[in-house]
């Protein structure tokens, strides 16, 4: 079956000056996939006809299906409706069910419709009407040439309205399209070259139909598998694939797909009846902040302590001021001593604790930015490790919060809990 290929254009010169960042085209790419429609090419371009006619042009000898959001507002600088009219060599008329939804929305506010808001109800003589029930600017669908070309709102929620409601059902009714699947594996612990290294083997006797993508972020790494064909072949090849790839990382694979670490670190806390306490300094409560982002979280998260200070590790979690003299602040010694108070302190069965230079200062030769001890408690159990994780702040708070649940995850899983 013939894979059918989609374009993405989003228009705007505020997506090119980075004062709104781009997320709409990652939701429509997720939406087409389901479908079985691969996003062949993302385009930006700025408020400019001629800018926009070049890539509407160069688009459509691409792909057959062009998916154009942006440049739909009331005012002057929204071109999209008059490019449109040039491309297709057409002109604008006034669309009666447009304007009932637009009067509709105003009624709703308790206002009229003004007449620079009637004017959004013209439209390109040669499109089909997406009805926009949440927005005042109405989608437009055109088959021409072979290529449908879609237009909506740049906003978000309008943009996602007109997709789930008008655009997706009509794709499915026009397009026959091949069953595509994805299989994400997600690894912590390694990085993205000695894993390829150890699944060299894998990847070389991969199918055609399937394609291994390596994607790394903050303190791991995930191994998408995307395969298409016939549905009930491609779910047989991808379960054996992803059994086999399993055995190969299992000593850093936390999760699938959607997953995240502390979703995964909570299940298996709830699962086992165990409860967890965080004590940081260098992540300055991200790890907290990771934890409460899972729902349900107050049934194993108990609380936190961020005592980034000397002062605040003596007096909130007792730690002898001797001691950090004695080892620095950066320490085993310390970091165990903050984990076994802050367990104690907050009556947990697990513990979590964080201390290290984040930079971009207060490195030494022995201590040198990047530099994060991680303390581990569990029943039974307590113990530290130190992390080197260069000199970039923020990615140190990030890849040391996802170290030091990880950390948690795997030790207990090697328990007997």
């Amino acid at each position: 079956m013939k894979s059918i290929k989609a374009e993405i254009i989003t228009i705007g010169d505020e997506l090119l000056i980075g004062q709104i960042v781009d997320t709409n085209s990652a939701w429509i790419g997720r939406q087409l996939n389901l479908i079985g429609i691969s996003v062949y090419q993302l385009t930006s371009v700025s408020d400019n006809q001629d800018h926009i006619l070049t890539a509407l042009q160069e688009a459509a000898g691409r792909a057959e299906i062009i998916l154009i959001t942006g440049g739909l507002g009331p005012t002057k600088d929204d071109l999209t409706k008059t490019t449109l009219c040039a491309y297709f060599k057409t002109s604008l008329v006034f669309n009666e069910e447009a304007y009932k939804d637009v009067e509709h929305l105003f009624k709703i506010r308790g206002r009229e419709v003004t007449p620079i808001n009637r004017m959004q109800a013209e439209l390109p003589s040669n499109c089909s009407l997406l009805s926009n029930k949440v927005g005042t600017a109405p989608g437009m669908w055109f088959d021409e040439g072979g290529v449908v070309y879609v237009s909506m709102p740049g906003v978000p929620y309008e943009m996602k309205y007109l997709m789930e409601k008008e655009v997706l059902p009509r794709l499915k009714g026009r397009f026959e399209t091949p069953y595509i699947l994805h299989r994400t594996l997600l690894t912590q612990g390694i990085g993205e070259s000695f894993l390829s290294e150890l699944i060299a083997g894998f990847e070389d006797k991969l199918p055609p139909h399937v394609k291994l993508a390596y994607l790394p972020a903050a303190g791991m790494v995930r191994l998408r598998l995307s395969a298409s064909g016939e549905e009930t072949a491609v779910k047989k090849d991808m379960e054996n694939l992803v059994h086999e790839l399993s055995g190969l990382v299992k000593e850093y694979l936390f999760g699938y797909d959607e997953d995240s670490i502390e979703q995964v670190l909570g299940r298996l806390l709830q699962e086992r009846g165990l409860t967890i306490a965080t004590a940081e300094s260098c992540t300055g409560g991200n790890i907290a902040h990771l934890l409460t982002s899972v729902p349900g979280s107050s049934a194993w998260y108990m609380g936190s302590t961020v005592t980034y200070s000397y002062k605040s590790k003596t007096e909130i979690l007792g730690i002898p001021e001797d001691l950090m003299l004695r080892h620095g602040a950066v320490s085993e010694e310390v970091v165990l001593a903050m984990v076994e108070s802050v367990k104690k302190l907050m009556g947990t069965d697990c513990a979590l604790a964080t201390s290290g230079v984040a930079g971009p200062g207060g490195g030494t030769p022995d201590k040198p930015v990047g530099t994060v001890w991680i303390g581990v408690s569990l029943p039974g159990k307590t113990f530290a490790k130190k992390v080197m994780l260069g000199d970039n702040r923020l990615r140190t708070i990030e890849v040391a919060s996802e170290t030091a649940l990880n950390m948690l995850r795997k030790a207990l899983l090697s328990s007997n809990l």
